[in-house]
């Protein structure tokens, strides 16, 4: 059976060591309660519950997959129970309000935990996902008699919430939503129409389910302008607060899917429900956006998680496998054959995995760090809701783009066995598919990135982060064991400017430029953020090393992945920025009709 153990050392590090997490917590008004011995504490049971109680369901919940009959969904043997443990164990409130009974730790300790749900059984961590934005896009947007209904149940975890946005006919397009909201006397709305893809659209984990669901008044303007949000309850509240009737809401059907089988991904069909307006009329668009830029973040977080997960089985596959013999030499003389872990392309494969899960782990760290300060409201929460609107898409595009990168890489690390469903290596492929289209493709994320955050801004977004890593290689630039890192990294951070405002100049010409650039330049952002962050990591681990720690193997090998990813994976900025500098000519060029020409449409 696949194995994953919570990075706990390489947590500590990027935490305590690189972005001094106590010191962080002290100034948090809310952050007393994380003091080390806490956060330890935290960390550990995280990872306790992750493997012995989540791992063990992943295989088997892929493989037996939900079950739908007359409307109601049974998910796999065990989620239920594993469900009611993470209830119990107090969860779900990890950082939430405590008006509602949540426990008011800082939100970065449940991004960490996700982390490790994801690694260890994505399909069951997308039932409680989806919960938290659910409940803080009420928190921002709703009525208190709203808060007073829901916050608590989905705080607590006995109800749990889910984002209804896509229909048959749109996806990103959300301006052309069909599902209409009639006024009713009593200050409610009839909600009827179709959602698809709905995760845990429907489930027998908790006792009633909170859809926050985008539709259109009778009056409401075309497009996105005229979207309004609701409360669409599974059960209506009765007046104690207790599950009562049921409402005009079922699941019509599972979709059969690729991977994450054992999350219900459902049709979800409204029939003259009840529903209940959050915050005002034709507004739902930007109350939505609240939770979506969670789930965002959240399924960067999945891609984190799945890479992890399929480095550490990938090592552990060729630390022990057998075949053929190292290029210089036996290395393993009293074998038949050495390990595969001594051939350089293997190698290759295993760090890939392993630069992209440190790396990645460090650039989700860092926006957590942004997370806390944003949600305290605290001094310079300005500054860093807008550094974390810029980070947002490159944290959820660029990490599930190299986390499925990484996951491919785990197959082949196992050759042929990494395609049998046995060891567990297929399905993290096929569960990553997945965190590269929901909550925004790859491509609607670039756009976001380069059109709305960067351009929009007259780059003054980018400029937030690139004074920052310019700041770092000016204070390290006559440090002599950082030269091979900080050299390149400048002159990437100055290109990074450059190529924005090429790519600014051709878009006064042709708005097409911006499409055509945008996901190199996301990756291309990816590559230059992780960059910064290694050389980062590498002054740290060097200066731990001159205090002669017992664990210095740790601190060397932390900086042999940074020197691999300078040296085999930073090179990919080239063809992105040459991709990028091409423009949009060779691919507007082409009519719609020759695309199809040598074959009869």
């Amino acid at each position: 059976m696949p194995d994953y153990q919570a990075p706990l050392r390489d947590l500590r590090f990027v935490m305590d060591e690189m972005f001094d997490y106590p010191a962080h917590y002290a100034r948090l008004p809310n952050g007393e309660d994380a003091d080390p011995d806490t956060v330890a504490a935290i960390l550990e049971e995280g990872a306790r519950f992750s493997r012995e109680i989540l791992l063990p369901l992943n295989q088997s919940g892929d493989q037996e997959g939900c079950t739908w009959e007359g409307g109601e969904v049974k998910a796999p043997k065990g989620f239920r129970e594993a469900y009611q443990q993470y209830v119990e164990g107090g969860w779900p409130g990890l950082s939430a309000d405590p008006e509602y009974g949540g426990q008011g730790l800082p939100p970065s300790l449940a991004m960490i935990l996700s982390e490790m749900i994801c690694a260890s059984n994505l399909a069951w961590g997308m039932y409680p996902g989806l919960s938290h934005g659910a409940a803080d896009a009420l928190r921002h947007h709703g009525t208190e008699e709203q808060k007073r209904t829901y916050l608590t149940r989905l705080i607590e975890g006995t109800w749990t919430g889910t984002m209804c946005l896509t229909e048959p006919h749109c996806g990103t397009d959300l301006g052309l939503i069909k599902t209409r909201a009639v006024p009713q006397d009593d200050g409610s709305f009839e909600i009827s129409g179709t959602k698809i893809f709905i995760s845990a659209g429907e489930h027998d984990l908790a006792e009633n389910i909170v859809h926050l669901v985008l539709a259109k008044l009778p009056d409401a303007p075309q497009g996105s302008k005229g979207i309004s949000l609701f409360v669409v309850p599974k059960f209506l509240p009765g007046a104690d607060g207790e599950v009562g009737e049921r409402n005009g809401v079922v699941c019509g059907s599972l979709e059969h899917k690729m991977g994450i089988h054992g999350n219900a991904t459902c049709v979800m069909n409204f029939d003259a429900a009840k529903g209940f307006l959050v915050g005002a009329p034709n507004k739902g668009l930007a109350c939505m956006f609240t939770m979506m830029n969670d789930a965002r973040i959240g399924v960067g977080i999945q891609g984190l998680g799945l890479m992890e997960a399929s480095f550490q089985n990938s090592l552990a596959y060729a630390r022990d496998r057998l075949q053929m013999r190292a290029l210089s030499g036996p290395k393993a003389s009293d074998k038949p054959a050495d390990p595969i872990i001594v051939h350089p392309d293997v190698r290759r494969m295993l760090l890939t995995q392993k630069a992209f899960a440190e790396g990645g782990r460090m650039l989700v760290l860092y926006a957590a760090q942004l997370v806390d300060v944003v949600a305290s409201g605290e001094e310079g929460h300005e500054r860093a809701d807008e550094l974390l609107g810029f980070l947002t898409p490159i944290v959820k595009a660029f990490l599930t783009e190299v986390g499925f990168e990484s996951t491919n890489e785990g197959v082949q690390v196992f050759g042929g066995h990494g395609f049998i469903q046995e060891w567990g290596m297929e399905q993290r492929v096929r569960d990553s598919r997945i965190t590269r289209l929901y909550e925004g493709t790859t491509g609607i994320q670039a756009l976001d990135l380069l059109g709305r955050k960067v351009l929009m801004s007259q780059g003054e977004s980018l400029k937030l982060f690139t004074k920052e890593v310019h700041k770092f290689c000016q204070a390290e630039a006559d440090n002599e064991a950082l030269k091979g890192f900080i050299e390149p990294l400048a002159k990437l951070n100055a290109e990074w400017g450059e190529l924005t405002m090429s790519i600014g100049m051709k878009a006064m010409e042709d708005r097409e430029e911006v499409g055509a650039a945008s996901v190199d330049y996301l990756m291309y952002s990816g590559y230059v953020t992780l960059a910064y962050l290694f050389a980062r990591a590498v002054k740290c681990a060097r200066h731990a090393l001159s205090a002669s720690p017992s664990d210095a193997a740790f601190y060397h090998a932390k900086i042999q992945t940074a020197q691999f990813y300078f040296a085999r994976i930073l090179p990919r900025t080239r063809a992105h920025a040459m991709m990028i500098q091409a423009g949009a000519e060779s691919l507007m060029a082409v009519s719609e009709g020759d695309f199809g020409l040598g074959f009869e449409i």
